[in-house]
C-alpha cells in the first residue's frame, strides 16, 4: 500500500483526504483514502475522488473481503477505454456472476461502480502494480483536465 500511497502523493495538485477515528468524517470511512485534483486544497463538493484505498468491508459493498487481515483495495476512476483495457471488456459487458471480486492482483471492475468507469484490485502484487500506477497517472490527469476545463 505504501508504494501507491506514495506514487498518488507525488502527482501535482493532489489533495488526500485520510479520515481518521474521532474526525468529522463518517467512521465508516476511517482509515480509507480519498484523493482528488485539488491544487487549492480544498476538498470538492460536487465530485468524485480520482482514486481511493479502501481498508475494509462497507455495508454495501463487501464482495472483496478486505475485513479479512492484510486486505485492501486500490479504486481508480479510469474511464471506458482503460477499463477495457485492463480487465478485457467494455464496463457496459460486466458480468457480476462471473466475477470473484475478492481475487488478489487481478484488474477487475469495482464491484459497485465498475458501469461507471472504475476499476479494483486487492492487494496489487507483482501482475498488477506497474499498470496500475500507470492507470494511477493516468486517473489523476484525467481529472486534472476535467478541473480545469471546468474553470475555463
Amino acid at each position: 500500500m505504501e508504494q501507491m500511497l506514495s506514487a498518488v502523493r507525488g502527482h501535482s495538485g493532489v489533495l488526500e483526504l485520510a479520515p481518521q477515528a474521532g474526525s468529522e468524517h463518517p467512521e465508516v470511512s476511517w482509515g480509507d483514502f480519498f484523493f482528488y485534483y485539488a491544487p487549492d486544497g480544498e476538498v470538492p463538493r460536487n465530485r468524485q475522488p480520482f482514486a481511493t484505498i479502501t481498508t475494509k468491508d462497507y455495508p454495501d459493498d463487501s464482495a472483496s473481503q478486505l475485513d479479512a487481515p492484510g486486505r485492501w483495495r486500490l479504486n481508480l476512476h479510469v474511464g471506458p477505454k482503460i477499463f477495457t483495457d485492463l480487465v478485457g471488456y467494455p464496463p457496459a459487458s460486466i458480468d457480476t456472476t462471473a466475477l470473484d471480486y475478492s481475487a488478489e492482483d487481478t484488474f477487475l471492475p469495482h464491484p459497485l461502480y465498475g458501469a461507471y468507469g472504475w476499476i479494483a484490485v486487492v492487494n496489487p502484487g507483482p501482475a498488477t502494480t506497474t499498470r496500475a500506477l500507470d492507470a494511477l497517472r493516468e486517473a489523476h490527469l484525467a481529472d486534472q483536465r476535467r478541473v480545469e476545463r471546468r474553470r475555463s
